[in-house]
């Protein structure tokens, strides 16, 4: 995979909400919002790049990007709606 298009994607996924948000759909994100979103989105892209990049073997390569995947899952779910309860979770 060209590490392009894991950037692409992260951008891919950020336009989604700011279109959403053009067209008059149900996002309502800050500009905060949009910069935690390309934090997330960007540096799991880098980190999938550089798993893919440095790893060797497929299986320990599968194990790290999935790690990376699933982190991302768990900080966005928890600033999202907040699932364990931090300070940090959404109202």
């Amino acid at each position: 995979m060209k590490p392009s298009y894991l950037y692409l994607g992260a951008a891919a996924l950020l336009a989604i909400p700011a279109v959403n948000m053009l067209l008059g759909g149900e996002f309502n994100w800050s500009a905060a919002d949009f910069a935690v979103a390309a934090v997330l989105l960007f540096g799991t892209a880098g980190l999938i790049h550089l798993a893919i990049r440095t790893i060797k073997t497929a299986p320990m390569r599968l194990m790290a990007v999935a790690a990376v995947v699933i982190s991302l899952v768990l900080i966005w779910a928890e600033l999202a709606v907040g699932i364990f309860g931090t300070p940090f979770a959404g109202s």
